[in-house]
């Protein structure tokens, strides 16, 4: 995301920021609430899923928390960035296997694989969303100026 010229880029800035942090706090919480729903989309050649289900989670409520807060607000959007690199990997996991499909019923199959294939794209949406917040804008007046 680039911000043109007539700053109505940064005038969305600043609310889609809250949007954001607040997905992924709630995308953490909900790590510790439905834990094996999580652990199952762990690549079965990774250790421990569900540890890594709480260190993923753990991951998301700070950076999201972050994200809201001038001064921590460009490394938890670069955090973001890292995170959803490293999940990746679990996205793909879920949209070359079969396990999808397993817990829907016959006439949901296909819109379930559907779904798995579309969160791969929807992941680079994600990625960016979150690399816009790495690169202040002069109009976010809560940005904490950075020393020369």
């Amino acid at each position: 995301m680039s911000d043109d010229a007539d700053g109505t880029a940064a005038r969305f800035k600043r609310p889609l920021r809250y949007v954001m942090g607040l997905f992924y706090v709630g995308a953490g919480v909900m790590h510790f609430v439905v834990p094996k729903a999580y652990a199952r989309i762990v690549p079965p050649q990774l250790p421990r899923p569900l540890a890594l289900v709480s260190l993923s989670g753990i991951a998301e409520i700070v950076l999201g928390i972050g994200v809201l807060l001038p001064r921590t607000r460009r490394r938890s959007a670069w955090g973001l960035v890292a995170l959803l690199l490293a999940v990746f990997p679990a996205n793909v996991h879920v949209a070359t296997s079969d396990m999808m499909t397993e817990r829907v019923p016959d006439w949901a199959g296909g819109p379930a694989r559907m779904a798995a294939w579309a969160r791969l794209p929807l992941q680079a949406v994600l990625i960016l969303w979150a690399w816009w917040y790495t690169r202040p804008i002069p109009e976010d007046s809560d940005e904490v100026p950075r020393a020369p």
